[in-house]
């Protein structure tokens, strides 16, 4: 029986200690792996911490990152606005003159100029001026205030047009232009034969107008918007006099009679330029006829004129 006990417990034994070096085996895989998988994650960190501690680094060694920025920044805030400025302003003034002269100096002297002006009666006889005036958008307030006390106010308009979108679309088409006609440029020095060269020559020219016809475009535009433009307009009506009655008056008599006698006068000058040939002519042959052919014509003695008489007298009374 002991033997049977000691060979019984012998299988026991060595299943036993086949499950506990197995699960000796188990934990120590199980504590290999959790430290490699320590000391990956501490490997991922510091790998991830490197770049981050390089970036910082980069970001620290190269101060002008952040002036880098700025300027996408800026980029973002919109454009200026581009503002088209004019006025019509029409006055009562006591004398065109001087509120014309006065118009004039306040252009000037807020630093711009002036333009196209006429001046004329109208049919009552009154003084009418018009002037355009050119002045800085940022004087534009203050000049066409200046200008609005220097008589009374007839009339008033003005007009803001805002053009900024079309400035900027201007603006980005000369970019696009231009460079459209860098690249046709360069095509034409790579070119090898006459008929590519044509063509590149006649698509040149037309990108070139079109580019051309964009700056002009643009110039207009820079001119409209920076100088405002005001038609200031001055009339000097004052009272209208009127004769008694409606009818004429004395010195539209006197008018009337002066009018006549420069016309019958102006009448009498021309007729006597008209008679002055055929005098002219009769005054030479007078002339002729006195100092050179009765001079040699023969004279009679006076007993035949006695006679001539006598015998003239006896007829008569026979």
């Amino acid at each position: 029986m002991r033997v049977r006990r000691g060979t019984g417990n012998r299988p026991l034994a060595a299943l036993g200690a086949v499950l506990l070096s197995a699960s000796l085996a188990l934990a120590g895989c199980g504590a290999g792996g959790s430290d490699d998988a320590k000391s990956a994650g501490k490997a991922d960190k510091n790998a991830a911490a490197a770049p981050q501690g390089g970036a910082a680094k980069d970001t620290a060694s190269r101060p002008g990152d952040d002036g880098a920025r700025k300027p996408s920044a800026k980029q973002a805030i919109p454009p200026a606005s581009r503002v088209i400025r004019t006025a019509e302003l029409t006055l009562d003034v006591p004398d065109v003159g001087k509120a014309l002269a006065a118009g004039r100096a306040a252009a000037v002297e807020a630093g711009g100029y002036v333009g196209d002006e006429t001046t004329e009666r109208d049919e009552r006889g009154h003084v009418v001026s018009h002037v355009v005036l050119r002045v800085p958008e940022a004087t534009y307030d203050s000049v066409l205030a200046r200008l609005s006390g220097t008589g009374e106010l007839l009339g008033r308009k003005a007009k803001a047009q805002d053009v900024t979108d079309q400035v900027v679309d201007v603006e980005s088409r000369i970019t696009t232009q231009r460079s459209s006609v860098a690249r046709v440029r360069e095509l034409m020095d790579r070119a090898g034969q006459l008929s590519e060269v044509v063509t590149l020559e006649g698509e040149l020219s037309r990108r070139q107008a079109d580019l051309d016809a964009l700056l002009a475009q643009q110039a207009s535009l820079k001119d409209r918007t920076s100088l405002a433009t005001i038609t200031l307009g001055l009339t000097a009506s004052g009272p209208v006099k009127e004769s008694d009655g409606g009818g004429p008056g004395v010195l539209d008599a006197v008018t009337g009679g002066w009018h006549v006698f420069v016309t019958a006068l102006r009448w009498l000058v021309m007729a006597l330029g008209a008679v002055a040939p055929f005098a002219g002519v009769l005054a030479v042959g007078y002339a002729v006829w006195r100092w050179g052919v009765r001079p040699r014509m023969p004279r009679r003695s006076a007993p035949a004129l006695a006679a001539d008489a006598s015998s003239e007298k006896r007829s008569g009374t026979g």
